[in-house]
């Protein structure tokens, strides 16, 4: 049997309070985790709702038979299902449901990933550069550092890492590929440690993390695939239903924020006496920006330090 080592999941309590109201006025409540990783999230939500069912989503097979491993105590209450979150729909319809209760995003890079020194997600560690979340795609960091023009690095480690020295440690990667190809992830630690000037270095931590980053998010597709999962999540909420959502970047939060503020905001022009109800919000925000770990919280579990939750409920069906 695969077993799958425990973890804290982050802000777990909050989380299920937000998901409680949805539980408790659904007749047959079904939630998806869309990121199921180690399965954390999916078993506190298992043990505190006693009627509810469970569907997960990963791209990683090997983290789907090892949550799966360890929510087998909850027998045909738990099911998993191996896609990209941004296929929840079709997730969803292939277990037989059509309107779920709620749904939670826990993104980024799992536990699991970073303690998989030969998954290359970790600048702490030398390992192959990898960062594939599912390993059966093609893409790997190794390919992109290797085979992606100056100006087109230079983007992704802008964009996606938001590092100033983008461009110099682009030319840098250019010219030390044509020496010999990246292949671990040490050397290019080591150069872009380099790149970045000595007082830049200073603060921020380790200065490789923003660039293992960018290269993570480009190697997996995230933001691309959030920002075709977080609508069609919310497209299959029912009423009174709820999504929550643990962001640990701004560029994710970003696209939250904005998704979440166009679902909850009328579509009326503006000064209208009376708004006709097909430009009512069909979603009303459940929290006031972005909620913060607590100190308590931080301490325990050092993960929910960049942790940034929102949530909305959807209070109308959708405009026609």
């Amino acid at each position: 049997m695969v077993t799958a080592p425990r973890h804290i999941p982050v802000v777990a309590d909050r989380v299920l309070d937000l998901l409680e109201p949805a539980v408790l006025a659904a007749d047959t409540p079904v939630l998806v985790d869309t990121t199921l990783g180690l399965g954390g999230h999916s078993e506190a939500i298992l043990e505190r709702f006693g009627e509810v069912r469970v569907i997960g989503i990963d791209r990683d097979g090997d983290a789907l038979r090892r949550a799966t491993a360890r929510l087998e105590p909850f027998g045909d209450r738990f099911t998993p299902v191996h896609a990209v979150y941004d296929e929840i729909a079709e997730a969803v319809r292939s277990v037989g449901v059509a309107r779920v209760t709620g749904v939670l995003f826990d993104l980024g890079v799992s536990s699991m990933q970073l303690d998989q020194a030969e998954r290359g997600f970790a600048y702490a560690q030398d390992a192959p550069l990898d960062m594939r979340m599912n390993p059966q795609d093609p893409l790997t960091a190794a390919e992109v550092l290797n085979s992606y023009e100056e100006r087109e690095l230079a983007r992704v480690l802008r964009d996606y890492g938001e590092e100033k020295f983008a461009r110099k440690i682009a030319r840098t990667i250019v010219r030390e590929r044509e020496r010999e190809p990246f292949e671990r992830s040490a050397r290019l630690v080591e150069l872009v440690r380099d790149a970045i000037p000595a007082p830049a270095r200073r603060t921020g931590g380790n200065p490789a993390k923003r660039t293992f980053q960018a290269l993570r998010i480009e190697v997996n597709d995230e933001l691309g695939a959030y920002e075709r999962a977080l609508p069609a999540a919310l497209g299959l909420t029912e009423i009174g239903g709820r999504v929550v959502v643990l962001s640990y970047h701004s560029l994710e939060d970003r696209i939250t924020k904005r998704t979440f503020a166009a679902a909850t905001t009328s579509t009326a022009p503006p000064g209208l006496p009376v708004v006709p109800p097909e430009h009512e919000p069909r979603f009303r925000l459940l929290t006031r920006g972005a909620e913060r770990a607590s100190e308590t919280e931080i301490a325990e579990n050092p993960r929910a330090t960049s942790v940034r939750l929102r949530a909305v409920e959807r209070i109308a069906h959708d405009q026609r």
